[in-house]
């Protein structure tokens, strides 16, 4: 990793300096979120040269044409071999298996970071995985789309939105700035927190409502099949689209969300299962008065948020 040498070079290009730049990046799943990366890190010249890997040549020949990297790699271990920052970019399950796979290649100095959704227990993995003099950053970036790939990458996805880095006490000071800066450059607003901590909130103010959106998507599926008369379909608005949007998520990536946060993601079901079940009482009491107090309760918290 190279740092800013000066005003020199941007009075002689006209463009603002680079806050961070890597010589050589390496991506590690070019989808969504990997290839919007890869775009800003090109576009505004945070990376010399980017290198794709992924399980899918025609995602990778159209992240090469959109700018998002400069060339791509069938084997993983040519891509990282000489890279000074790697991003996993992949489901957070494959992570253990990519760094046993290619970690020991990893040069000292590199920086490895991700973008995953559940940082604790993966967080410490990482850190026990990644050799001596190689230094891992956990970071979140809180942005996406229902659509996946990179086609759907755009370079103002990350614009206002927050990501969250995830130190330890093992964390590399400098590593953890040039990955802050890099964040930054996207137009995100960055902060810091605990790595469990970040699972909670995460688990209550994401994964959860998740859960809530693939239920009842399929709890409506269910009520096609005993009424097929009507078509659910045909009738719906904009509160179901509103409602169930995130369902169209991919499922392969909150599958292995659900599973590593498990234990939070349980209590916070838990949790909604008793507010269901209230509201189901009220209900089927015809209980009124009762019915509106838990309607203006959650009104009112929904609009301040």
């Amino acid at each position: 990793m190279t740092q800013p040498h000066g005003n020199a070079s941007s009075a002689m290009t006209g463009r603002p300096e680079a806050p961070v730049h890597f010589k050589q990046a390496a991506i590690v799943g070019v989808g969504l979120i990997g290839g919007s990366l890869g775009m800003i890190l090109k576009r505004d010249g945070l990376a010399g040269s980017i290198v794709g890997i992924g399980r899918r040549v025609e995602n990778l020949k159209t992240a090469v044409e959109l700018g998002a990297i400069d060339r791509y790699v069938a084997d993983a271990k040519d891509g990282v071999r000489d890279a000074d920052l790697v991003i996993l970019a992949t489901p957070v399950d494959t992570y253990e298996r990519h760094l046993k796979d290619w970690g020991a290649l990893l040069k000292p100095g590199c920086i490895v970071s991700d973008v995953g959704s559940v940082k604790g227990a993966l967080v410490e993995l990482c850190e026990r995985l990644v050799p001596d003099g190689v230094r891992f950053v956990g970071a979140h970036p809180i942005a996406g789309k229902e659509k996946t790939g990179v086609a759907a990458g755009t370079t103002t996805l990350f614009k206002g939105a927050r990501c969250i880095l995830t130190p330890t006490a093992k964390t590399d000071a400098q590593a953890l700035q040039a990955i802050r800066a890099m964040w930054e450059a996207t137009g995100s607003i960055v902060l810091t927190m605990d790595p469990f901590l970040h699972d909670k909130v995460l688990g209550a103010v994401s994964h959860l409502p998740h859960v809530a959106a693939f239920a009842l998507i399929n709890a409506l599926t269910e009520v096609q099949k005993t009424t097929p008369e009507l078509d659910l379909r045909a009738h719906s608005g904009g509160g179901l689209r509103d409602t169930t949007r995130i369902a169209a998520s991919s499922p392969e990536m909150w599958r292995d969300i659900f599973v590593w946060n498990r234990e939070n993601v349980v209590q916070q079901i838990e949790l909604f299962e008793q507010q269901l079940q209230k509201l189901k009482q009220l209900i089927k009491a015809g209980d009124g008065p009762g019915i509106e107090r838990e309607l203006e309760r959650a009104k009112q918290v929904r609009e301040k948020l």
